[in-house]
């Protein structure tokens, strides 16, 4: 039987050994995000139905659901909308993806990864993968810290994935290459940061800067962006797969491709504003809105309105209070006028996914 094995602990040297143990066994392994509180982690649980539990001491048996063979690892969806889901990678396809983004970053034996992500989700775990898949040395950490990135990078780490906040409190020159996924990066990125695109069903980022890696497939139907490649999920654990039968996943991102082939992604297709007949994209006024100087962070999202169909709302973190109407002024510097919020509310922090990513069905749909 090819074990689903649960790996219950955190990110560091013990995770990775029984990842290694769990692939020389013909088994799978499913690492489970530390921080969920008791009740989410019981359903992810039964959703993706594991087959032993490993805690760092023990491996524990508890039923489950074994994989097929093949199979590599089980990682469940950020969560950033909707139920997550266990997305099936197997080893042919975790091979295809690291090799070809080592092939993109030319990746050589004196580079080493600092892993510092969660890796409960696809961008942290998917350092890990690469490591072992090509032998490249790898630094592994318990969280993303300054004081950890500064001393990977002084022990030879010259590689490291980071979330889009986590850049802002580092200095980017310690390492020849920053790989940026998970939210939009900021306008002012640091030349040796690339910016990625992709999700868990695509094995990690499928587009970097813009251009696809080797290998990767993309067209752009209806508006929305469709990918065919070799590290493609094999499957969901707990739903229908939503890979049609030649091979190319919807990922419901609505986009377009230049005439040089530079991919551009505008958003969610559940994220587009519709206010008074005009199409307003979040990430666009969110953009905006970051270019003012006490503006530290925002989410923009559409909540319905009895007279426009839709309104745009802005939850901004400022070092000022800032009234609706300086608001509207600045975006409409740089916007037209329909996509300057029409509601604006200050608050401490915007609740976002461990990868960066802002929850705005928690603010678009708040609890009554």
């Amino acid at each position: 039987m090819n074990e689903l094995v649960c790996l219950d602990l955190p990110l560091g040297g013990a995770f990775v050994d029984r990842l290694r143990r769990a692939w020389d066994d013909g088994d799978a392994v499913f690492p489970l995000d530390q921080r969920l509180p008791a009740p989410a982690r019981a359903l992810l649980m039964e959703a993706v139905a594991p087959t032993m539990v490993h805690d760092g001491t023990d491996d524990v048996r508890i039923g489950g659901t074994p994989v097929e063979p093949g199979d590599a690892v089980v990682v469940a969806t950020s969560g950033s909308s909707g139920s997550p889901k266990g997305v099936v990678l197997t080893h042919d396809a975790v091979s295809a993806s690291a090799r070809a983004v080592h092939t993109r970053l030319n990746v050589t034996p004196a580079d080493t990864w600092l892993a510092c992500l969660p890796p409960a989700h696809i961008g942290g775990l998917s350092v890990v993968l690469r490591s072992i898949v090509t032998g490249t040395p790898c630094i592994s950490v318990d969280g993303f810290s300054p004081e950890s990135y500064d001393s990977a990078a002084a022990h030879g780490a010259t590689l490291v994935s980071l979330v889009a906040t986590a850049l802002q409190r580092v200095d980017p020159g310690r390492y020849r290459t920053i790989v940026l996924g998970g939210a939009r990066p900021p306008a002012d990125r640091p030349p040796n940061c690339v910016a990625t695109y992709g999700m868990t069903e695509t094995g990690s980022g499928i587009v970097y800067d813009g251009i696809p890696l080797d290998g990767v497939e993309l067209e752009v139907r209806d508006g929305i962006i469709h990918v065919r490649g070799p590290m493609l999920m094999r499957g969901y654990r707990n739903a229908p797969s939503t890979i049609d039968a030649n091979g190319w996943l919807r990922t419901g991102d609505i986009g377009s491709i230049g005439a040089d082939g530079r991919v551009s992604v505008e958003g969610r297709e559940g994220d587009l504003i519709i206010t008074g007949g005009e199409n307003v994209w979040p990430e666009a006024v969110e953009a905006s809105l970051m270019s003012h100087a006490a503006i530290t962070d925002c989410c923009v999202v559409g909540r319905p309105d009895p007279e426009w169909g839709q309104s745009v709302h802005a939850f901004i973190v400022s070092t000022e209070d800032m009234s609706l109407a300086e608001v509207r002024e600045h975006c409409k510097l740089t916007l037209p006028s329909h996509a300057a919020p029409k509601h604006v509310h200050r608050v401490d922090a915007i609740p976002r996914t461990a990868l960066g990513k802002p929850r705005r069905g928690d603010l678009a749909n708040p609890a009554e």
